[in-house]
Parts: structure tokens; sequence; C-alpha cells
């Protein structure tokens, strides 16, 4: 971090080109000291090679980005030594337990002081520390990934979709492991397709779509500037209070015999409710709330997540 402008990572007018392919299109942006920052968008949308620049993997084909106060193109040998990574796909060695991998990795890297026994109980591996890495679930492997990526006491953390292919449990542990590094002062660079991930954990979102930012902000910024509605869900719905909402100019979509639909105002929640009574017609719960990131991410780039999967608005 430099003290000039207080943050640590600085990208401006980052451009990358495979041949014909322009995978980076022209981004900037900047992340601060001690926050989690999340490059939120789909497959394919240029995240990985936008980390890999930062981190001094790939050389950009134009543009500027400094890391720690260091440009990444001029000063590899001394970034590297400050920074960690868990590359997309981690794996390791089958047969050398939790234990012994931190121990490899502590050596590898040339970190004699490495606190094997803190990261482990950093990343709550306690109990497997003993367990050889090919008896080890996804999730666990996760956190061992993250442990490894700690043994130089990195200021910088880069984590690569850290919890795809993860079961919900899985993947909210492994978020517990990061709320533990945000607390240990670490700057966490976090690229993900989840928008839910992303919602949680991060302090500040750009959201990148065919390799272009397209916006940037903290979750709730994010929602209050590109959404001027609230959800209505109504849970084990009559059939008559599909037509009734659609009577009064709503777009009720259908899902389970719940419903949801778009209202403006808080007053709409009560018209539509009034009117459902007044039809005589039920429903055995509600729920309103304001739109989430997976919603802002629709209506910026016309395409939707669903598990990592995008379609566009006309698609299923």
């Amino acid at each position: 971090m430099t003290e000039e402008t207080g943050y640590t990572i600085e990208v401006e007018k980052l451009t990358k080109r495979y041949g014909d392919l322009l995978a980076v299109n022209d981004i900037s942006f900047t992340v601060s000291k001690g926050d989690v920052f999340a490059l939120l968008g789909p497959n394919g949308a240029g995240k990985t090679t936008t980390v890999e620049i930062i981190n001094t993997i790939r050389p950009p084909t134009s543009g500027k980005v400094t890391l720690l106060g260091m440009d990444v193109t001029k000063k590899k040998h001394d970034i590297v030594r400050r920074i960690g990574v868990l590359p997309q796909g981690f794996n390791s060695f089958d047969r050398i337990t939790v234990r012994e991998t931190l121990q490899y990795y502590s050596r590898l890297f040339s970190c004699r002081n490495t606190d094997i026994d803190g990261l482990i109980e950093l990343v709550n591996l306690k109990e497997k520390s003993e367990e050889q890495y090919k008896n080890l679930s996804g999730g666990l492997r996760q956190r061992l990934g993250i442990a490894i990526s700690l043994v130089n006491d990195p200021e910088v953390v880069f984590l690569d979709e850290p919890t795809t292919g993860l079961d919900p449990r899985a993947r909210r542990e492994v978020w517990e492991v990061l709320h533990g590094l945000k607390n240990r002062g670490k700057t966490v660079f976090l690229t993900t397709h989840y928008m839910e991930e992303a919602e949680l954990l991060a302090d500040m979102v750009a959201i990148i779509s065919k390799g272009k930012i397209t916006a940037m902000g903290s979750p709730s910024e994010l929602i209050e500037n590109n959404t001027n509605y609230l959800i209505l869900t109504l849970q084990s719905v009559d059939e008559k209070v599909i037509e009734i909402i659609r009577k009064m100019d709503f777009e009720p979509v259908l899902n389970d015999h719940n419903i949801k639909t778009r209202v403006e105002h808080t007053d709409d929640v009560q018209k539509i409710l009034s009117a459902i009574k007044d039809a005589g017609a039920f429903y055995l719960g509600l729920d309103v709330r304001k739109p989430n990131l997976e919603e802002v991410f629709l209506k910026l780039t016309g395409e939707a997540l669903h598990n990592g999967r995008v379609t566009g608005k006309g698609e299923e």
C-alpha cells in the first residue's frame, strides 16, 4: 500500500488480449487495505485473467497495475513474498497429512517461522491435522488450500473461486474462514460467481461481464443505486391469486405454489393483500424485501447466474 493513495491494489486501464479474444477490456478499480474485494461475474467474464495479472502470473497487454505500491510487471520478485494465492482448482499430494502439507509448503516458500498450529486452527482443521489429503472432502481441501496461501503470512490473499463445487454447508464453512482473514487485517481479493458469497463477505464488489466492469461499490450501494423496487413473495397461494395480481397490472411469477412480483412501494403490498382478501383467496405466508445482487447483475448485464451457469433474459 502506498501512503500517497491509501490503496493496496490499483488497476488502471487494464487490457488483456489472447489473439483476437479481448479477455479484459480497459478496466480500472482500486482495493483498500483490509477490505474483502469481490470480483463478481460469470465464467468467462475475465475474472481469473484479471486476478492472474494482478498477482504477477500473467503480463497485461496494456494498462498499469500496482500492488503494495509496486508495479506488477517490474517487481514480481518482491511482490510474491508478500502475497498468498489460492488458484482455481487447487490440489495437493494425496498421501501426506494436513500438517505435513503445510510443513512442505512452508519449506518450499522458505518460511522459517510459519505457525503451523495457528494456521490449522484458523481454518478449523485441528481434528483433521493427521488426515491424509486424499481423505479430505472438497470443503476441507479448500480450507487447507487457504491455509497454504497463508504460510508466508501475506499482506494480500488472492482466492480464485474458492467455493466452486462445494455443497452449501461446506461453502459456509469456507466463508467463516474468510471472515477470520478479514479479522486478522488481511486484504482479500475474491473472485466468485456466487452472488450470496459476494453479498455476505465483500466490503466492495466489482461486477464484470465480457471483460468490462459494469458497476462497482459496496453490496448495499449497488442494490440501492440500481434498483427502485421491492420483491413481494406470497407462499402456498390459492390458484386465484395469480389472476388477481395480474389484473392489478403487476407481473407475478409462479413457482411451486409461491408467487413473486415486483412492487414499487409498500402501499402496493397492502393493495395486493387487500384484493386477495376481498376475493376470498388465501396465502400461507409472505415476505417483502429489497432485491439482491443477482437482481442487480441481471439488470446491468442482461444475464442471470444459476449455479454458475449464465442464461440470458429469454432463456431458462
